[in-house]
């Protein structure tokens, strides 16, 4: 496929020959099997050539989930200052989350594998728009009276993905691998839309098993009786997909941004507090994008183009991604009580947000770097732990000093790093990686 300068498999369509005049299928080059691809089915793979950074469609079906992530992050809040029951709701607030995340992570492995010129992709991504847009509205009541518009949505856009891609691949050995992953949404649909259907916790229970097997068949690559072994059958396309990852990361970022000012555009700006709170929301922010770029954010395309594993690489990474994904969201969350409440007595379930979000985010950030150096900083580990070690005492605080005191590590990881690179000499990736 065209794939930049990084494969895993499905060379096939890199080297085709062009159809001739008259024909809708030409023998290209053979598949493994010894079988002719069909020049139809090879027209929605990407060519060789194209551009490797994502279009403007992609950056606006990205748009959808600057709203997602802050429905999720509102009803977490409501969930928090509400004093409901904090393990429960959070879990379900989780739960809804990922479900986004598997949904932007699948449909921006679509635009990669296949071309965003074609009308069909072109249809597919609208399509997965208004289906995150539909479950974004539903979160509030996603566990409620609109279960059935989240999971319907959500099983919608992906049982429609398959219904138009496999056929459309006939012929070609790239059939396989769609129908994998179709085969795999198909089986999660079932606990997805009977959660909807039931009431209680039996919902919560099935939706978790339909996201967990989601989540699994994802990072095992959609494993099949008739596909190849499952990360061989995976074309990386190097710079678009570790620039994908970096966008929905600057996405996260603008959900931050747009939660903590609205918080602050409905206080009372001679609140000495809130503008406090909202000014040190803007430096955790500036924190948070200078931690994530440093080194690893920047060198994760090259990180994949000279890995011997990228496929494994690539799946380090979306984990990375989504674990500093819930710790923004989780900072968003945490900032915007801070800013409703920068006084008085700390909530315990505050700080799980408050304190939690910063230390989810390092976390992340550890296995991201992990992933790209095969190593892991020492400034995170000990700024992770910092605050973990000190969020009991956070409770005799005021919500406004437990959030400087995160903005104090994260501060102090940043100019760790900016000594450590003033010292050593520019890092490489780390080329070791090995496929399981």
């Amino acid at each position: 496929m065209g794939i930049g300068e990084c494969h895993v498999g499905d060379r096939s369509v890199s080297t085709r020959r062009p159809a001739r005049r008259g024909t809708n299928t030409q023998i290209g080059e053979a598949g493994r099997n010894g079988r002719p691809m069909s020049t139809r089915a090879a027209e929605l793979l990407r060519k060789p050539g194209q551009p490797q950074r994502p279009s403007l469609l992609e950056l606006f079906f990205d748009l959808v989930f600057i709203f997602a992530l802050n429905r999720v992050s509102h009803r977490l809040v409501e969930d928090l200052t509400e004093r409901r029951v904090v393990l429960v709701e959070a879990g379900e607030t989780l739960l809804l989350l990922l479900a986004f995340l598997v949904l932007w992570l699948v449909t921006a492995w679509v635009t990669d594998l296949y071309d965003p010129q074609r009308p069909q992709l072109q249809l597919l991504v609208y399509t997965a728009m208004l289906g995150a847009l539909i479950m974004a509205v539903a979160v509030p009541q996603a566990f409620g009276d609109r279960s059935l518009a989240f999971a319907g949505a959500y099983v919608a856009v992906h049982i429609v993905r398959g219904l138009v891609i496999v056929p459309a691949l006939r012929g070609h050995e790239a059939q396989r691998r769609a129908a994998g992953v179709f085969l795999w949404f198909a089986i999660s649909a079932v606990p997805w839309l009977a959660g909807a259907i039931v009431s209680g916790s039996a919902r919560g229970l099935l939706w978790t098993l339909a996201l967990a097997i989601d989540c699994a068949a994802l990072l095992l690559f959609y494993p099949a009786p008739w596909t190849r072994p499952a990360q061989r059958q995976w074309p990386v396309l190097a710079e678009y997909l570790s620039e994908r990852y970096r966008q929905f990361f600057i996405i996260a970022l603008g959900e931050l941004i747009l939660t903590t000012g609205s918080a602050y555009s409905d206080t009372s700006f001679r609140q000495g507090g809130a503008a406090v709170a909202f000014a040190v929301s803007f430096i955790t922010t500036v924190l948070l994008f200078r931690v994530y770029l440093f080194k690893a954010g920047q060198l994760l395309p090259e990180a994949i183009r000279v890995s011997v594993g990228p496929a494994r690489l690539v799946r380090e990474a979306f984990l990375a991604h989504v674990l500093m994904v819930a710790g923004i969201v989780a900072v968003a969350v945490g900032y915007e009580i801070v800013i409703d409440h920068p006084f008085g007595h700390t909530e315990t379930a505050w700080i799980f947000v408050i304190v939690g979000g910063p230390i989810l985010f390092l976390v992340g950030r550890a296995l991201a770097e992990h992933a790209v150096f095969d190593r892991v900083s020492r400034s995170r580990t000990i700024g992770a732990l910092v605050l973990l070690g000190a969020a009991p005492a956070m409770v005799l605080l005021p919500p406004l000093a437990a959030a400087v005191t995160a903005v104090v590590v994260l501060g102090g990881i940043a100019i760790s790093d900016t000594m450590r690179a003033r010292k050593n000499p520019p890092e490489r990736p780390h080329p070791h990686r090995f496929e399981r």
